[in-house]
């Protein structure tokens, strides 16, 4: 495969967040190659994104703008349009678009929080298991 980025790009993982429709919208990533002018990210399901919209690398601490370049099935490439801006809020979205936000993420919290309850419970049931197993 040809090389035609400006600049190498670094192996990383690292979590990252999508935000699109004046932050109205977000998808959750991984962000497997990093360069100053672009990354690679990694989502866990296939989605339609814009061309354009903002990255946020939480442990970085900083939002990028970003432009989709390509797409495969193991990820998708992003240019940089812009040096990342410091700080948590890729964008001031209206109010209404912020109350959905918060619903959404209530609502995820409530989905993580039960898949959680149900992790804890299989993996009770399987040291259960292997105390019986053992015993045996």
């Amino acid at each position: 495969m040809s090389e035609h980025r400006r600049e190498a790009r670094q192996r990383v993982f690292l979590k990252g967040r999508i935000v699109f429709n004046n932050g109205s919208s977000s998808l959750d990533c991984l962000v497997r190659d990093m360069s100053p002018t672009g990354a690679r990210l990694v989502m866990s399901e296939a989605t339609t994104l814009p061309d354009a919209f903002d990255l946020y690398i939480p442990q970085k601490d900083r939002t990028y703008r970003a432009t989709l370049r390509w797409r495969r099935e193991d990820g998708i490439g992003v240019t940089f349009e812009a040096p990342a801006r410091a700080g948590t809020a890729p964008a001031s979205p209206d109010p209404a678009a912020t109350d959905a936000s918060v619903t959404l993420l209530l609502k995820r919290i409530s989905e993580l929080e039960t898949e959680n309850a149900a992790l804890r419970r299989l993996l009770a049931s399987m040291a259960q298991s292997s105390d019986s197993a053992s015993a045996a």
